[in-house]
């Protein structure tokens, strides 16, 4: 939106003294909003008004966004126009349309713009301006194709429609502002560029745009600031960040032009997407680097002290991989300039990588008196769906129905999603039930929280249960969990009946659940035809459901050809190597198994850790294969294998053999009958709070639990008596009694 008062407005010429008090008292109280202590002295004043005065008020109520006080004026002006028989003024109504315009009411903007009986440029930009501030992009367009036809637009003009414009729109009015001689005009070519470099919404982003953004920018001989961000802004919507880079240093070195706030947060943010369009190392330690020196530029120009500048940092580094402690500095330095979304830019950075963290700053936000939106909620929430217990869930449960956000769907939501995620299916159901407004994302959340715990007929009763049409997310639950229960009928049915009855068309995602859902039953050729009639082409997920399939039936030749795919289309991740060394070793081929082990730590391929948590207390404690690390691992060591021989008396007999092969479950450096989620289990049953008969015991893992640790939980659960509950990288098992909720089926 221009400002389009520097293009009519002056200040007035008075010469008598009434007229001079007036204006000065007037227009003080203007400047400070006080809009209806000056519609009382406008009424109340016995001078003659001049149009200048009603073009002031106007303005006014347009900056103050007073609607109410504009309408009053306007009936007053209309009704005195009547009664003295006055024409209309081009200049006090084009203010008028302004004032409509930024303030909304459009249907009133155009009213007034079409009952003018005469119109000048600055009518038309006035009105055009108004329905590119308020995206209306066709109506724009139309009011601009129509004033072609009575006047000559200005640059103004073309960069208001411009600022609205699709890429359909945009050329043309493109082409006209070159056919007049427009296009070199500065305002016009910064439209141009911002027009070209925006992702339309629902359109894929096109290259060809970005390259004709760039062709406006080289063309343009005088550039300004705004020139400069544009384009740096494009490359960074496109996930261009060498291209940001390499402008903003020619920004620097070759142009007279400084950079500002608006520089910076392209620049960074265009780091930050280095993940999404370039995992190699070398690209993010480069993007590590300029992210520093931009830094440097930031504390050089004190544009530092600015919070979005430093919360955006903060972003790019975390989003690069820095230390959390250097990410927690960064934040410290933010005291004193904190708002609430800056306070929730850190919570959300924090939230995955360090969710404990991202709750105590929760609670130093709401020590401050500062109060949460429903998006820092929603944040919090997120970071206690990564912890081991409901109780931090609980206690922000309680902060939301504290501050009145009890009937809010979107958090709602989100308290499905925690509750489910740490375990509590039944605390998940109630917030469900309680939700008054239930949308597709309350039913689809509870829908994957059933199949998440082993619970596909709550699922399907929930699916036909549904008030709301399904979409392609309702189906990805809905085969997921038929994949974690074996139900083979049931998911091929539910696959059919998205296309055919819904009208959805099956994705990557779906087809992955298919895949799994054919190939770990058995149907592995099934599981491959589908793959070779799939309409694109199929993802790292596909293969990796298939080669798990493979590995569980003893499938070595597809098993080699998905690993391969996988490995082409995933390099840096080690499950291809892994599963196929564990299928070499099952079929007894040792040597070929240690030939691949070798070509993986050859290429820098590397295995995450096998690790297992549990809290206690407000304590969480991380376990690895043996515990060497823990503070307490003689103690727990011991501990296990105290319990072990309590359990061989029920049983349990350990799988060495197959603990020995299954490689990908530990650290192979580690002793495998010392899994971590086995020293978790037994260092919570020792403490205090867990010695009450009953109490469930809860454990996080960061990958899949192994068939030994599956069967030591069962065992374990029949002997102590209480429930235990295991979060692996897959799903939830709850051991009780001997039994397991997924059957013996993961």
């Amino acid at each position: 939106m221009f400002n389009l008062r520097r293009l009519f407005f002056r200040r007035p010429f008075t010469t008598s003294t009434a007229h001079s008090n007036f204006h000065e008292n007037f227009y003080s109280l203007l400047t400070k909003g006080h809009l209806d202590e000056a519609l009382t002295l406008f009424y109340t004043s016995d001078i003659s008004h001049t149009h200048q005065t009603y073009a002031d008020f106007f303005h006014a109520c347009a900056r103050h966004n007073c609607i109410s006080q504009g309408q009053t004026l306007h009936h007053h002006m209309l009704k005195t126009q009547k009664e003295r028989k006055l024409i209309p003024n081009v200049y006090v109504y084009n203010h008028l349309i302004n004032m409509y315009a930024k303030c909304g009411c459009l249907d009133h903007a155009r009213k007034v713009f079409d009952e003018m009986p005469e119109r000048n440029v600055v009518s038309w930009t006035a009105l055009i301006s108004g329905y590119a501030q308020h995206e209306r992009c066709e109506d724009g367009f139309g009011v601009f194709s129509v004033m072609l036809g009575e006047c000559r637009p200005n640059e103004f003009a073309y960069a208001s429609v411009l600022s609205s414009c699709d890429r359909k729109f945009g050329r043309q009015v493109h082409s006209h502002a070159l056919k007049t001689c427009f296009g070199e005009y500065t305002y016009v070519a910064n439209a141009l560029i911002t027009m070209y470099s925006k992702n339309d919404d629902g359109k894929r982003l096109c290259q060809d745009d970005l390259n004709e953004a760039w062709m406006v920018f080289n063309f343009l001989k005088d550039r300004n600031l705004v020139t400069y961000n544009s384009m740096i802004a494009g490359f960074q919507t496109r996930g261009k960040w060498q291209e940001a880079i390499d402008l903003f240093s020619v920004m620097r070195r070759d142009s007279n032009i400084s950079f500002d706030r608006a520089t910076l947060l392209s620049i960074v943010s265009s780091l930050s997407t280095v993940k999404d369009h370039d995992n190699g190392n070398y690209a993010i330690n480069r993007c590590l680097k300029y992210c520093s020196q931009v830094h440097c530029l930031a504390l050089k120009t004190w544009l530092i002290s600015e919070i979005g500048v430093i919360t955006a940092l903060a972003k790019a580094y975390a989003d690069l991989g820095a230390q959390i402690s250097d990410l927690y500095n960064l934040f410290l330095e933010t005291k004193g300039m904190r708002d609430i979304v800056s306070w929730t830019a850190f919570i959300t950075i924090f939230a995955e990588r360090d969710p404990v963290k991202s709750l105590l700053m929760f609670s130093n936000l709401c020590q401050e008196g500062s109060i949460p939106d429903r998006h820092t909620y929603s944040i919090v929430l997120k970071a206690c769906s990564n912890l081991v217990t409901d109780k931090h869930t609980m206690a922000v449960h309680s902060h939301i129905l504290k501050y009145g956000f009890e009937h809010d769907t979107v958090l709602a939501n989100a308290l499905i999603h925690a509750y489910g995620r740490s375990g509590s299916v039944l605390e998940s159901r109630k917030v469900f039930d309680f939700t008054l407004v239930k949308d597709i994302v309350s039913w689809n959340s509870m829908i994957k929280i059933y199949g998440l715990h082993g619970q596909p007929k709550n699922a399907l009763k929930c699916f036909d249960q549904m008030d709301v049409p399904p979409d392609s997310t309702t189906f990805v639950a809905l085969l997921s969990a038929c994949s974690h229960a074996g139900m083979v009928e049931k998911g091929t049915e539910l696959f059919k009946l998205m296309s055919k009855t819904y009208g959805i068309a099956p994705q990557l995602d779906h087809y992955a659940c298919m895949v799994d859902i054919l190939g770990r039953s058995g149907g592995i050729l099934q599981a491959q035809k589908l793959i070779n009639e799939m309409p694109m082409e199929p993802d790292s997920v596909i293969w990796s459901a298939m080669l798990g399939a493979c590995r569980k039936h003893g499938e070595t030749t597809l098993a080699e050809l998905a690993s391969k795919k996988l490995q082409e289309l995933d390099p840096n991740s080690s499950l291809a190597y892994v599963q196929m060394s564990n299928i070499m070793c099952s079929n007894g081929t040792f040597n070929e198994a240690v030939d691949l082990r070798t070509q993986m730590n050859l290429l820098g391929v590397k295995k995450d850790p096998g690790l297992s948590w549990t809290e206690i207390g407000n304590v969480v404690h991380e376990f690895a294969a043996g515990g060497l690390h823990h503070p307490e691992r003689m103690t727990v060591r011991h501990d296990l294998e105290e319990l072990v021989k309590e359990l061989r008396g029920l049983g349990y007999v350990p799988e060495i053999n197959l603990v020995m092969r299954d490689l990908e479950e530990e650290d192979k450096n580690r002793e495998l009958s010392y899994h971590s989620e086995k020293l978790a289990f037994v260092f919570a049953l020792k403490r205090d709070e867990f010695k009450c008969f009953g109490r469930a015991i809860r454990i996080v893992k960061n990958i899949r639990i192994c068939v030994d640790c599956h069967n030591f939980m069962k065992f374990a659960s029949e002997l102590t008596g209480r429930e235990i509950i295991v979060r692996d990288s897959n799903r939830f098992h709850h051991f009780k009694q001997k039994v397991c909720s997924c059957n013996d089926y993961w």
